[in-house]
């Protein structure tokens, strides 16, 4: 994997090169297509640039995103939500305004914001301690964006995400995987490292920006779902086509980019390719 340190992170630009924007239009497609029907409840811990809140919220469904704090965010970059009311008829801003009463939002005192719009609500909390919800309050949960990745303690938030799932609800999650880590460590001539790699219980990569990425192979996957008390339903890679295929078809035929997606979801592969993996669980 040629440049394995910028395989998962897009530029920070609107004009997006041809691979990211095939690589952003399979996860919008792989998202809806797991999106429940009706009208659910979900919370979405994704990371900064995943796109779940929008389309949940798009598809009908009443959407809490939680956003780590961190340096202030600018009003006009916030995605905001609307009141939403749960199955037991409780309002979120009932709850949001009973915790400014006390100081606090959202009824306990990591919350320190919210903003709102229709279907949607945002609240700046810690993504990985959600101990402002109650037990078995989400019909679903979204945690895309490499949030079990990025979040090394991801035990424990894979922990509070089954907490305040319903029986029967689903998370959605996208991990960096064992093949990128593997990359990563081989571009920075770890060599060392690399032998138990794939027999490592948690497999924690330095990233050449100071930071750090937790990998996982499918059954490293399994295991952390599994010891949360959830059920694998499938993991398979964000992508199976190399970056220089795509950008070699679309830069032939840019009007290609609706085939080549479809091409993408229907193709069968190894769940333990491609640089990140994507996992639907459900909690029994």
């Amino acid at each position: 994997m040629h440049h394995a340190a910028t395989a998962i992170t897009a530029p920070d630009t609107d004009h997006l090169p041809a691979y990211w924007q095939f690589h952003d239009a399979v996860a919008q497609a792989q998202l809806v297509a797991w999106l429940p029907r009706g009208r659910h409840l979900i919370v979405d811990v994704s990371g900064p640039r995943a796109p779940g809140t929008e389309l949940a919220a798009m598809s009908g469904h009443r959407v809490l995103r939680v956003i780590d704090a961190g340096p202030a965010i600018p009003a006009s970059q916030r995605r905001g939500g609307a009141d939403w009311t749960d199955e037991r008829g409780t309002s979120e801003e009932g709850r949001r305004r009973s915790g400014r009463e006390n100081g606090e939002v959202g009824g306990a005192p990591e919350a320190s914001g919210t903003t709102e719009r229709a279907g949607l609500a945002e609240l700046i909390a810690d993504s990985s301690r959600l101990t402002f919800l109650p037990d078995g309050c989400a019909d679903d949960v979204i945690a895309e964006d490499r949030a079990l990745s990025t979040h090394l303690a991801a035990e424990a938030m894979i922990a509070e995400i089954a907490r305040v799932l319903r029986p029967g609800g689903r998370v959605l999650a996208c991990v960096d995987s064992l093949v990128l880590g593997m990359a990563v460590l081989a571009e920075q001539r770890h060599w060392a490292h690399l032998v138990d790699l794939p027999h490592a219980e948690v497999v924690l990569v330095p990233w050449p920006d100071g930071t750090i990425t937790r990998c996982y192979g499918p059954d490293q996957a399994r295991e952390l779902f599994s010891g949360a008390g959830l059920t694998v339903n499938w993991i398979r890679p964000r992508t199976v086509f190399s970056e220089s295929m795509v950008t070699h078809v679309l830069r032939r035929d840019p009007a290609s980019l609706p085939r080549l997606v479809r091409a993408e979801l229907s193709a069968r592969s190894d769940e333990s390719l491609g640089a990140q993996l994507v996992i639907s669980g459900v909690k029994p």
